[in-house]
């Protein structure tokens, strides 16, 4: 398990990765706004464990298992923003700004029980498949993909 810190440096190396298939440590400094530093500590610590592969200057790419963990900590954002958003009733920036505070400081149990709120309070109760976001369900339902492609560009 990481720390919630690195959980946001690996989110970030996902999402640079999606944009433009090439990550390197000035593109997450940027993106996160710190120090070069900060990021040279930070993938060190992601690939100790084993999450990436990196060698020093060259191109940060992420581990079959890297991967996974950051689609569920883009999962467990995507949660909270359409909990402050559609059932909340939040404007988009403040929802987007709150769910990205929040989800650093939210468990896994509750992250769970906020999804299978916010499936019932959207009228997914079709889906039936006891969201967990440690075994990704519900990643493949296809009225929560469809929710998803409504909201995939908050970040």
């Amino acid at each position: 398990m990481i720390s919630k810190s690195l959980e946001e440096y690996l989110k970030t190396i996902y999402v640079i990765y999606k944009q433009n298939d090439n990550v390197r440590v000035t593109d997450i400094a940027n993106k996160m706004n710190c120090t070069k530093a900060g990021v040279n500590k930070a993938i060190n610590n992601l690939k100790e464990n084993g999450l990436i592969n990196y060698e020093t200057y060259g191109k940060i790419e992420l581990t079959q298992e890297g991967e996974l963990l950051a689609r569920k900590i883009l999962e467990a954002y995507d949660i909270v923003y359409v909990f402050l958003k559609e059932v909340l009733g939040l404007e988009e920036e403040n929802a987007k700004t709150e769910a990205e505070k929040m989800k650093l400081s939210i468990s896994d149990d509750t992250i769970n029980k906020l999804a299978k709120y916010v499936h019932k309070e959207l009228g997914l109760y079709s889906l039936d498949c006891d969201f967990d976001i440690n075994k990704e369900k519900c990643r493949n339902c296809k009225r929560r993909s469809n929710a998803k492609n409504t909201i995939g560009s908050q970040i």
